[in-house]
């Protein structure tokens, strides 16, 4: 009796697929949640990434709901399509945690970064630099006799590009704050009710509450 050839996988015939869902293709995702502003919460997200081995590409957080005490937490992560369901998963689960959006899939948003970056240079190197500046819309905060620094805002590829451009030129230094990010539209990726305005009524002795 001759042995069966079975081939690895299954074809669209079959009625048996055992193939993963997931790809192994790494993919980068940008991460919106909303936390309680407390002490320990961000150590306690960071601790989530690092203790499985998720990696950071970029992370800001801020308060933005000062009444309610909650902060926004963005976050850009890069994985496979599995990798990125468990950090969702994962994030959902912390007590602290109110939302978590994730805006790559989400349908589309507004990613924008700021950065400063030194340049050193004299003669032509800063003069080209300046007419670069101008091409990327990137300000001067500082000069000096031997140095600009220039203040650029926009998507982080745009930075990659302005900050690769500037290298020859004499690139010292550079600081990032990070991407800030929100859907587009109608659709957002927080509860509106943070931002509602309060709610006033008029109480028994004629005082106004809020």
């Amino acid at each position: 009796m001759s042995a069966l050839k079975i081939k690895k996988g299954t074809s669209k015939h079959s009625a048996y697929d055992l193939r993963s869902s997931y790809g192994d293709t790494q993919e980068t995702h940008t991460l919106a949640v909303i936390v309680d502003n407390e002490a320990g919460v961000l150590a306690r997200v960071i601790g989530l990434f690092s203790g499985r081995g998720y990696n950071i590409d970029s992370l800001t957080v801020a308060e933005v709901d000062h009444q309610g005490h909650r902060s926004r937490i963005t976050v850009v992560t890069t994985g496979t399509p599995q990798v990125i369901e468990q950090i969702k998963s994962q994030l959902a689960r912390m007590v602290p945690v109110y939302d978590v959006h994730d805006l790559t899939v989400e349908g589309p948003s507004v990613e924008r970064e700021l950065a400063l970056l030194k340049v050193l240079g004299e003669g032509d190197k800063r003069v080209e630099a300046l007419r670069l500046a101008d091409i990327f819309r990137a300000n001067v905060v500082d000069s000096t006799l031997e140095s600009f620094v220039f203040e650029i805002t926009g998507p982080p590829e745009k930075i990659d590009a302005f900050a690769e451009l500037m290298r020859p030129l004499g690139l010292e230094e550079v600081a990032r704050t990070g991407v800030a990010a929100l859907s587009r539209g109608g659709s957002g990726s927080a509860d509106s009710s943070l931002y509602a305005p309060a709610q006033t009524g008029e109480a028994a002795d004629g005082t106004v509450t809020a």
